[in-house]
């Protein structure tokens, strides 16, 4: 508020916030301005909440902004574009630099992880994220991250559906978490150490949650998956690209043990997942002389990474260069814009904002 004394000595005038704006004290007795604020502070108690709430507004005004991004809020930084234009250097038509945190923000995942075909894309990116770069990420990114996490950890906990991938995010991260507040101190966690702490918790106690989950068997009495023919459920089973859901699938009747037995089936399963030169080097032997496809697999897993397959990824517009979800409309000036559209996997994505 301006200064409006005759001089520095001066206390200057008192002034009313109203409807209309900021006017000056009149006394109603003498009917001029006050030009005292002391002689204000002596007026009735409507007088003085005025005043208080005067010197208060901006104070007031700033706690509840802060207060609409607060660590308690459980919903997602929002952005009516969908896209984002990723670009990693200054030009004269736009300053600065695109960042993880950022596109992390404007891409819509909170929906994502709803979508069947998203879902394992997005738990897979979260997954790398945890693993190296939660520390690139903005503070409001990171409360994002937060709140994902927790409606993914949701949604499994109601249609008990990919419980392992989740234990193994969850594993992942805490395991990141622990070794980043032993460097407390040295700036690589934003916001204060015992919000962290508070969301280990958090994680420790969602990982609770999916081992207290008891699978219930539906109620559905007619066909099920043993009654197919043989040929079928090998057919079925082909279509499983991890190794362990085969195991767990074995271990639900004998005669599903001797069909995840399968030789073939592990034989197709090692040479979708790695090249024959992978396979060449790790040969292992069973007692009858044959190739152990099983042990094989499992110990290629351990030496090379898997063949990952979405149903729905990222796509990055070599054209304009924007980075939007498949199906989304963004400002493309190509004559044909789906031709210039490339899949990302989420090691791509990450990659993509490396420097």
């Amino acid at each position: 508020m301006p200064f409006l004394g005759q001089d520095w000595r001066s206390p200057g005038q008192s002034w009313v916030k109203t409807a209309d704006g900021w006017t000056r004290f009149l006394d109603e007795k003498s009917g001029g301005f006050v030009g005292d604020i002391s002689s204000f502070c002596k007026k009735d108690d409507h007088n003085k909440e005025n005043l208080f709430n005067s010197l208060n507004y901006d104070v007031a005004a700033k706690k509840r902004k802060k207060d609409l991004l607060n660590n308690k809020a459980k919903i997602q930084y929002f952005h009516q574009e969908k896209w984002i234009y990723v670009h990693k250097g200054s030009t004269k038509e736009r300053h600065g630099y695109c960042t993880l945190g950022e596109a992390f923000n404007r891409l819509d995942f909170s929906s994502a992880i709803l979508d069947s075909r998203r879902f394992n894309y997005v738990v897979r990116l979260l997954e790398l994220i945890a693993k190296s770069q939660l520390t690139s990420l903005s503070g409001i990114a990171q409360k994002n991250y937060m709140n994902i996490l927790e409606k993914v950890v949701q949604k499994v906990l109601e249609d008990q559906q990919n419980i392992r991938l989740i234990r193994e995010l969850l594993q992942t991260l805490y395991t990141s978490l622990c070794t980043l507040v032993q460097r407390v101190g040295k700036s690589v966690l934003v916001g204060n150490i015992n919000m962290w702490v508070h969301r280990m918790e958090s994680i420790l106690h969602w990982q609770q949650q999916l081992n207290n989950i008891q699978i219930t068997r539906p109620a559905f009495k007619g066909t099920t998956f043993t009654d197919l023919p043989l040929c079928l459920q090998l057919n079925i089973m082909q279509r499983l690209s991890d190794g362990r859901d085969l195991v767990s699938l074995g271990q639900v009747a004998p005669d599903l043990q001797v069909l995840s037995e399968d030789r073939l089936l592990w034989k197709k399963l090692c040479q979708y997942h790695f090249t024959d030169r992978q396979i060449r080097k790790r040969l292992i032997l069973s007692d009858k002389g044959q190739l152990d496809w099983k042990k094989m697999y499992f110990k290629l897993i351990r030496c090379y990474p898997r063949k990952e397959q979405y149903g729905d990824t990222l796509q990055l517009c070599r054209h304009c260069h924007i980075l939007s979800w498949k199906g989304t409309d963004h400002p493309c000036t190509a004559n044909n814009p789906e031709t210039c559209s490339t899949s990302l996997s989420p090691q791509d994505f990450i990659n993509l904002f490396r420097f």
